[in-house]
């Protein structure tokens, strides 16, 4: 298995690179178990939000498509972030107050419960915006 280093310099499992192989369950299935219960949890609430969304890998990390990227997501030393874009940013803005975000991504602590409602509302939103 190929390794590489994240900005914060964690090691990442990559997939073999034969384009079949990485998959959201190999992603998530590459995570320790206590992560891999939150990403499970995070894609089951994407699943639930958004159903008639295309699951696949962009970027290495899972993406969920309806006509136009709707979020991503991804799992990191110490905290998991979603990518809804910088639009959804500013449309939750007042629920993201506690949380780190940037341009189009929100950080949620792993020492922290996750705000799976949240996520849901940022997901439901989105795939309304897309239509």
């Amino acid at each position: 298995m190929a390794l590489s280093s994240d900005s914060d310099g964690i090691t990442i499992p990559q997939s073999p690179g034969d384009g079949t192989s990485e998959t959201v369950d190999w992603y998530i299935s590459q995570r320790p178990d206590d992560v891999r219960a939150i990403l499970q949890m995070i894609r089951g609430t994407i699943r639930s939000a958004a159903p008639e969304a295309t699951e696949k890998i962009a970027w290495h990390m899972p993406s969920y498509w309806q006509s136009k990227n709707l979020i991503n997501f991804a799992a990191f030393a110490n905290h998991v972030s979603i990518f809804p874009g910088s639009e959804a940013i500013t449309a939750f803005a007042d629920k993201l107050t506690g949380y780190t975000t940037g341009k189009g991504t929100v950080q949620f602590q792993l020492n922290e419960p996750i705000p799976y409602d949240l996520i849901f509302d940022i997901v439901r939103w989105r795939a309304a915006s897309v239509q």
